[in-house]
């Protein structure tokens, strides 16, 4: 059974910085697209950014030039480097695993940006 568990989520001040992790256990089909989403209160939830196996990264153009995606194969894990955070930034972060076969997802965890 394939699950997916983030961490490094927490309060930052704006303009600060996070790195989330989420590391896949279990036997993944590959090629496979690692990612994630986000779901602000009162909101739908939205792509923030993925990776292909192959390294093609498609990111939010809210995020552009702030977040950085990267992926360990070898350790099934995705990372996102989020920097020059914005209250906007709040919300629930999934991360998700998408392949051929099944598409998985995490519980989430809560990024808070706020002074």
């Amino acid at each position: 059974q394939v699950q997916l568990v983030e961490s490094g989520g927490g309060l930052v001040q704006p303009g600060g910085s996070l790195r989330l992790s989420c590391a896949a256990s279990g036997s993944i089909f590959s090629p496979n697209v690692m990612g994630w989403y986000r779901q602000a209160p009162g909101k739908e939830r939205e792509l923030v950014a993925s990776m292909a196996t192959y390294g093609k990264t498609i990111y939010a153009d809210s995020v552009k030039g702030r977040f950085t995606i990267s992926r360990d194969n070898a350790k099934n894990t995705v990372y996102l480097q989020m920097n020059s955070l914005k209250p906007e930034d709040t919300a629930i972060y999934y991360c998700n695993c998408r392949t051929l076969g099944p598409n998985y997802w995490g519980k989430g965890i809560l990024v808070t940006v706020s002074s």
